[in-house]
């Protein structure tokens, strides 16, 4: 009997194999949880048996004697070898014929279906990957398995991110801007870091090298982390700030953001990251919106901004501000105390009415006034130097009379949910490349981008691995018997 007609007729045998079992189940005391659960395991079988069936339709993808490429010579036909492909129904073994050296084969019928480079269908390997975003390795496998039956070594998830995550710089590059009336009428760009726990170098000896004193077990590697948004402006005084940041709340007319879109370099410079700012700001700046860069203290995100942005106006993050108010007024008042709070009020108030340099002079004041020496004179005049060398990021009146942001609330909540959240976990240490995969591809899916980037990944790997060969990929080759 023919191959495709054994394979159908054990499909048609599966569904009413099916059919039959929930006849047999709805006569007895069956709880439907479990009949659910009978069900499932049969769909999956089934659709095993179908998917054979297709593949067995399409041939063996004999073209004739000889395979042409674009470039190079014509390969000559070989042997019909089988092929393994992990589906999300379980595994199938595709016949093909091959062309070429066994070195370096090449399958017509590889091309026309779109396999992977490796067996795992693309469909089990987004699934796969959609579950290490949010989970570790081993959980996203055990998750698989739990469902389909069919898990993934942690190893093999490991490989299949560092290998889809490759794509997702071209597949940024090439998204569409968003639509200019769903944008507001401010673009912010905005960054900050975040560390990742790498693994340290496995050293020699039982035990390995011993820490040197004041030195942590976990070393850590700085994610730079960028964001891109649109916003309305939101007119507030000062008097609302501080209310703002006393009670710790947010207004509850704040506008949202329009169209954010996240992403962290760890294994490039930071300069990588800033390009990709530069380049999402040249797709989406309309001509009328006013180009916004939020930030904290650090002198290189600086230094990158205005190589790269440097028409956008620069703002210092309050809340990092805030911080150092707070480090200044634990210099003169205990933690807690309520002379403290009032201090910090004072200064804010000031810095918020654009009087940066009456706050820079009082505090100069109070370091001779008080004869400080030791630690509070090192912590006070970090405090001054912060608020000196950030001076021209600072014109808060300015800001908030035009209704632009001045916190950095988008970015520092990116580097929680984008960074810490996945990469953090208890236990977990990375590699560089192995972290900026996840980031890669945890990026995308937090930007709503998922489902999009696994249209355009099958695509552009069809391009690199059978983009060369040349043979008509509309008909149907041998059909096996």
């Amino acid at each position: 009997m023919k191959d495709m007609e054994k394979t159908m007729l054990s499909a048609r045998g599966q569904f009413e194999g099916l059919l039959e079992s929930l006849s047999t189940a709805a006569e007895q005391p069956r709880e439907l949880h479990a009949v659910e659960r009978d069900i499932w395991e049969g769909v999956l079988a089934l659709g095993r048996t179908l998917l054979l069936h297709f593949v067995q339709q399409k041939g063996v993808g004999d073209v004739g004697p000889t395979l042409a490429q674009e470039e190079g010579p014509l390969l000559l036909r070989g042997e019909v070898v089988r092929r393994p492909y992990l589906s999300v129904f379980g595994e199938i073994a595709i016949e093909r014929t091959e062309y070429g050296s066994t070195a370096d084969p090449q399958a017509p019928l590889d091309a026309q279906l779109n396999l992977p480079e490796w067996k795992y269908s693309y469909l089990l390997e987004e699934w796969g990957l959609a579950f290490t975003t949010k989970e570790s390795f081993q959980e996203a496998g055990q998750t698989l398995d739990q469902i389909l039956g069919v898990g993934l070594a942690v190893r093999s998830l490991e490989r299949l991110a560092g290998k889809a995550s490759a794509e997702v710089a071209a597949f940024r590059a090439g998204a569409p801007a968003p639509q200019a009336d769903e944008e507001g009428a401010l673009l912010v760009t905005t960054a900050d870091c975040k560390g990742v726990p790498m693994r340290r170098k496995k050293t020699a000896g039982k035990s390995g090298k011993r820490r040197k004193k004041g030195e942590k077990k976990n070393k850590k590697k700085m994610a730079c982390v960028g964001a891109v948004y649109s916003i309305e402006p939101f007119v507030r005084t000062p008097a609302d700030l501080i209310d703002e940041a006393q009670r710790k709340t947010c207004a509850l007319d704040r506008p949202v953001p329009y169209h954010k879109r996240v992403e962290a370099q760890l294994v490039d410079d930071k300069a990588t990251l800033f390009a990709s700012l530069a380049q999402q700001v040249q797709q989406r700046q309309r001509e009328d919106q006013t180009l916004l860069f939020l930030s904290d203290g650090e002198r290189r995100l600086w230094t990158l901004q205005k190589h790269y942005l440097p028409e956008a106006i620069g703002i210092l993050d309050l809340w990092h501000v805030m911080e150092y108010l707070w480090k200044g007024a634990h210099v003169f008042h205990p933690e807690g105390s309520s002379q403290a709070e009032a201090w910090v009020g004072q200064q804010l108030e000031m810095l918020l009415e654009g009087k940066v340099g009456y706050v820079i002079g009082g505090l100069k004041q109070r370091r001779t006034k008080y004869r400080l020496k030791g630690n509070k004179k090192k912590t006070l005049q970090s405090v001054i130097t912060y608020f000196h060398n950030n001076r021209a990021h600072m014109r808060y009146d300015e800001y908030i009379a035009h209704g632009y942001p001045i916190g950095s609330g988008v970015v520092e909540g990116a580097c929680r949910h984008l960074v810490k959240d996945r990469m953090e976990r208890t236990g977990m240490r990375w590699t560089p490349d192995g972290a900026q995969a996840i980031l890669d591809l945890r990026s995308t899916y937090l930007n709503d981008e998922w489902t999009p980037y696994w249209n355009y990944y099958p695509t552009a790997e069809k391009e690199r691995l059978y983009g060369h060969l040349t043979f008509d990929e509309t008909k149907t080759y041998k059909a096996t018997a």
